[in-house]
């Protein structure tokens, strides 16, 4: 059954000509380690909103790792995209963000009609788009896109921690917890770290950490993302 709070944005859209929607939607921005990961997605225009769907911030994980086998099971066609740690500190993370999104467009093995982003339009990402400010409380697209990111973004820190044990990401995802920092301050930083992100989160202690730069790094997020797109 469709939420009764989606907004007429997307049937809207369809009206006006072509009747395929890529929803896109990022994750991770605020993280002091990891890439930010974005999804495009498009739904079936003919089925109805899959229950229970919803920003995926709030959601439980439960609620989340149920919804995104049913959202990626329906979807027509899903493309992932990540900006590492290393392109965030060299382009900043808008531009990142950004990148991401181009990368998950490219991805999507269909042409959309029509593309909706959640937030303001962005110059720069080089398709027509409409920007939704809140969109994944708003459209169903961008809902879904967002849960498949933020599902994707959190088993990918969840495997990187496996490599990087002390900084705990199984559990904060490479958010600024207490024991993220301690762990930074005691064991210093990784090639998966933000270096402008750390700097600023370990300013008021007076710690500089020499970030280790790896090449590999981008190939180990580029791998995780080919393994985990089937659409």
């Amino acid at each position: 059954m469709a939420r009764a709070r989606w907004t007429t944005i997307e049937r809207d859209l369809r009206r006006t000509g072509g009747t395929l929607i890529a929803g896109v939607d990022e994750v991770g921005r605020g993280s002091l380690a990891g890439p930010v990961v974005a999804c495009a997605i498009v739904m079936p225009p003919d089925s109805r909103a899959l229950r229970g769907v919803d920003d995926s911030k709030a959601l439980s994980i439960p609620a989340r790792e149920r919804l995104v086998s049913q959202i990626m099971e329906r979807a027509v066609s899903l493309g992932l995209g990540a900006a590492s740690a290393r392109e965030i500190d060299r382009l900043n993370i808008y531009h990142a963000s950004t990148l991401a999104m181009q990368r998950a467009l490219s991805r999507l093995r269909v042409s959309p009609d029509h593309v909706l982003i959640d937030g303001r339009p962005i110059r720069s990402l080089g398709v027509a788009h409409h920007g939704v400010v809140d969109g994944d409380d708003k459209c169903f697209s961008i809902a879904c896109a967002s849960i498949v990111a933020k599902v994707t973004r959190d088993r990918l820190m969840a495997s990187l921690a496996r490599r990087h044990p002390h900084y705990a990401w199984d559990h904060n995802c490479g958010y600024a917890t207490r024991r993220h920092i301690d762990a930074l301050q005691s064991h210093g930083s990784c090639a998966h770290h933000r270096r402008s992100f750390v700097v600023k989160a370990l300013l008021p202690s007076a710690i500089v950490l020499e970030v280790i730069e790896s090449a590999d790094a981008h190939h180990t997020i580029a791998d995780f993302l080919d393994a985990h797109t089937s659409l």
